[in-house]
């Protein structure tokens, strides 16, 4: 009994950590308003999800600011709209609004920054759109996330 009880707590002390498989994903965006993909793909087995965000222009985030904002397609436009009457320091986004799945911060150019994100509020086939909130940038700045 002595042994069995150590070697079913070490089972069970590693058994969280087998499963859980964090996926890197790296994005750029540009001074021209564009991300360096228009999807992203995310595999069903990936608990949480690190994006990293690099501004590879010159402008400063006050002048071209980019950030990565993931919603469910059906919220991207009323989430968008909401965003412009924010600031800066809201990155552009309505307060601890839940319709917000991931967010990061906005950022200049050479600056980066990242998120790491559970995807346990995702939906393998669901419809999920990402772009940026910065204002009048989610127009052309969007894409889809396909989680599955």
């Amino acid at each position: 009994m002595r042994v069995f009880v150590p070697v079913m707590l070490a089972g069970l002390a590693l058994a969280p950590a087998a499963q859980a498989r964090v996926c890197a994903v790296s994005l750029d965006s540009t001074d021209q308003m564009s991300f360096s993909t228009r999807q992203i793909n995310v595999a069903a087995d990936c608990s949480q999800v690190k994006l990293t965000l690099r501004h590879t222009g010159k402008l400063a985030a006050t002048a071209m600011g980019h950030n990565w904002v993931l919603t469910k397609t059906a919220d991207y436009p009323p989430v968008a709209m909401a965003g412009m009457r924010m600031t800066l320091a809201d990155s552009y986004l309505p307060k601890k609004d839940a319709r917000v799945l991931a967010h990061t911060v906005v950022i200049g150019g050479g600056q980066s920054t990242s998120v790491t994100f559970s995807t346990a509020a995702l939906r393998k086939g669901g419809d999920y759109t990402f772009f940026c909130s910065f204002p009048g940038h989610f127009a052309m700045m969007r894409g889809k996330l396909v989680f599955g």
